[in-house]
């Protein structure tokens, strides 16, 4: 049996792909150019607006992971609906999506992506297939922490600086969590709908330097700051125009009480899966 997984050379797909391959599974990269695919991985070229290619790739596959990539509303609106017919005609036998962080599970917060988005229409339409779907769905990523601009500080100063307040509890996760939850998903079709991943209770800055204090054996300080001042951290690693809608998205998020996922529908309720601490997970992504 076959799970495609899409962006399989990326961020997400990538901890997907090898998760599978140590679950011993069948895992083919679903990428757009095969080229950067590991040796000895399985891979098929797709196009994400071309439902052809989408429908080939997922022929007798037993489940496909996808989440939709950076981009446009228009565009990423054309790839939700090819995505979606895909899936109607080539009837896989399991859809995780991942929300990559966007909130669909808690209608009532500002943050709930609004109806007529791309990600809420990719849901909506592959549930219509009668395919049996789930969703992960995380909130903030650590990796995020190991963006330059961050780590460095962290070994230089003993100071992580981040754009949310000191006490602003997140239900962080790492990729390699959501890489754990995808694949119990992917084989148990009886799981349906949001599956929440992060730490619960959540994490507040200085329970995030604390993990790192204890990974590096030496002090870490936790700093608030603002988002403008991580815009200006962050723009010259993706430019001023990419920077700016995390800007926004950090000054909505500073705006709420905490961004925690929800304690009946997470992995940790449905599924017994617990994240790694961050300490943890620092000594996994160093090694």
């Amino acid at each position: 049996m076959t799970y495609i997984v899409h962006g399989a050379t990326g961020a997400q797909g990538s901890p997907v792909l090898s998760a599978l391959r140590a679950a011993g599974k069948h895992p083919v990269a679903a990428v757009r150019t095969t080229q950067n695919v590991p040796e000895g991985v399985a891979s098929v070229a797709v196009d994400l607006a071309d439902v052809d290619s989408l429908t080939a790739a997922y022929a007798d596959a037993a489940g496909v992971f996808v989440h939709l990539p950076m981009g446009a509303p228009g565009q990423l609106g054309v790839y939700a609906d090819a995505i979606a017919a895909a899936v109607a005609e080539a009837k896989p036998g399991r859809v995780v999506i991942s929300t990559s962080g966007q909130i669909v599970d808690q209608p009532t917060s500002p943050l709930q992506v609004a109806p007529d988005s791309p990600l809420a229409a990719l849901v909506r339409k592959i549930e219509e297939t009668g395919v049996s779907t789930a969703m992960v769905a995380p909130r903030l990523y650590l990796e995020n922490l190991l963006l330059p601009v961050l780590a460095g500080p962290v070994q230089e100063e003993g100071v992580l600086r981040y754009p949310l307040p000191e006490s602003f509890s997140v239900s962080w996760s790492s990729h390699l969590d959501v890489a754990d939850v995808v694949v119990r998903l992917l084989a148990d079709a009886t799981v349906t709908g949001t599956v929440g991943v992060g730490h619960l209770p959540g994490l507040t800055g200085p329970d995030l330097a604390a993990g790192f204090a204890a990974h590096l054996g030496r002090p870490v300080w936790f700093e608030a700051i603002t988002p403008d001042a991580f815009g200006e951290l962050i723009a010259p690693l993706f430019g001023a125009a990419a920077s700016a809608p995390v800007v926004g998205l950090y000054e909505a998020i500073n705006i709420q009480s905490e961004n925690i996922i929800g304690g009946s529908t997470s992995a940790q309720k449905i599924l017994g899966s617990v994240p790694r601490s961050v300490t943890d997970w620092l000594g996994r992504v160093a090694a």
